[in-house]
């Protein structure tokens, strides 16, 4: 039986294998000190998020020339790295970024 997994579905268990990896960062402060840092190669922003949280994360985005994409809601982007309540995941490995993506785009 060959089951196939949604678009979204295949980037969130990319998301997974990064935060399994140790590839991550969460938590606003963190990611906005590994995008400062050059740290963060991606960031993934839930598409359920407090507008001043989102602008200031896209605004640190636009000036460090970090990509990010807005993707799921909270919950799915929260379930996908096994915690609760995280509104945006970096990403900071360059090959599951770049993966993730191809996988989004």
């Amino acid at each position: 039986m060959v089951t196939t997994l949604s678009k979204e579905q295949k980037y969130l268990n990319m998301v997974g294998l990064a935060t399994r990896a140790q590839k991550i960062s969460v938590g606003e402060d963190q990611i906005l000190k590994d995008i400062k840092r050059g740290y963060a190669k991606l960031l993934l922003i839930a598409n359920d998020i407090g507008f001043q949280t989102h602008k200031k994360l896209t605004d640190k985005c636009q000036f460090y020339h970090v990509p990010y994409r807005i993707v799921t809601d909270k919950e799915n982007l929260s379930h996908a790295i096994g915690k609760t309540g995280r509104v945006a995941v970096a990403i900071t490995d360059e090959g599951f970024a770049n993966k993730i993506c191809s996988l989004l785009d």
